[in-house]
């Protein structure tokens, strides 16, 4: 009888297998991950921001035709300035730092971003920030190319890059585009070599100061009836009209009265060139 009645007082142990055990396994192992993903996240990141730094400064040298085979990208960069801009009067500022800069966080924010009017926003952005960074090549004390940021819908995606401008403030230099989602084979030409030879020597304003450059439909035909417009003028991308209006229609506005406008014309009557 005490031994039915001991047996009969013991409370069972639960199962290993039970639903309980599994869930605290579970939340255990999920915490682990969670813990060991944070922890290398942080460790990652110094590494992952020096390799987005040097990547943009790679492609900043490129459009400026100053990147080599081998060098130290830090030591070409040594020869580029970075100065920020306020977009409406075309002044340098002091503040905020280029190096901690975004220009879509600032784009986004009320204290520093702006909605663009719809009839002005031809690159399609809707806001942008009141700053933007310039980059000035200066391998002597004499500024020899302005770098401007870019940046405007396509057909697929928000394409990024740098438009370079000789000192006129009008003759391009270089364009490179470092980020975008065009559809391969078609739209992507705008990362094609042979493409981006094209814009050296082209230019961005017409006679009145308008923005007259832009991406043509087709080849640009070079005769005695279209000289005049040859040189603000690139061959189309073939199959990609869509994606080579975005990119016309991008470089319009950021060098327009919108954009980097004020600051060119103030650079052009710097430079002696006021008439």
């Amino acid at each position: 009888m005490r031994d039915d009645a001991k047996s009969g007082s013991e409370v069972a142990e639960p199962s290993r297998d039970s639903i309980g055990n599994t869930l605290r396994v579970a939340i255990t192992v999920s915490l682990v991950c969670s813990i060991l993903v944070a922890s290398v996240a942080v460790i990652l990141k110094p590494i992952q921001d020096d390799n987005a730094r040097q990547y943009q400064q790679r492609i900043i040298l490129e459009v400026a035709n100053l990147m080599q085979p081998g060098a130290d990208i830090d030591e070409l960069s040594a020869k580029i300035e970075t100065r920020m801009v306020e977009l409406s009067s075309g002044t340098y500022v002091d503040s905020p730092q280029p190096d901690d800069f975004d220009a879509n966080l600032a784009a986004n924010s009320a204290e520093t971003g702006i909605a663009i009017p719809p009839e002005l926003d031809l690159a399609n952005i809707r806001r942008r920030a009141i700053y933007a960074p310039v980059y000035l090549v200066r391998p002597t004390d004499r500024v020899e190319q302005i770098i401007l940021p870019v940046y405007g819908s396509g057909l697929w995606s928000t394409m990024y890059g740098y438009l370079a401008l000789a000192t006129d403030g009008t003759t391009v230099t270089g364009l490179r585009f470092y980020s975008h989602a065009e559809t391969p084979g078609l739209g992507d030409q705008i990362d094609n070599p042979a493409w981006i030879s094209q814009w050296a020597g082209k230019e961005l304003f017409g006679p009145g100061g308008e923005p007259r450059i832009e991406v043509a439909r087709g080849v640009v035909q070079i005769d005695a009836a279209s000289q005049d417009t040859t040189r603000f003028r690139v061959d189309g991308l073939s199959g990609a009209t869509l994606t080579g209006r975005g990119v016309t229609q991008l470089i319009r506005y950021w060098v327009g009265p919108h954009g980097f406008g004020p600051y060119l014309e103030r650079h052009w009557r710097s430079e002696g060139n006021e008439a």
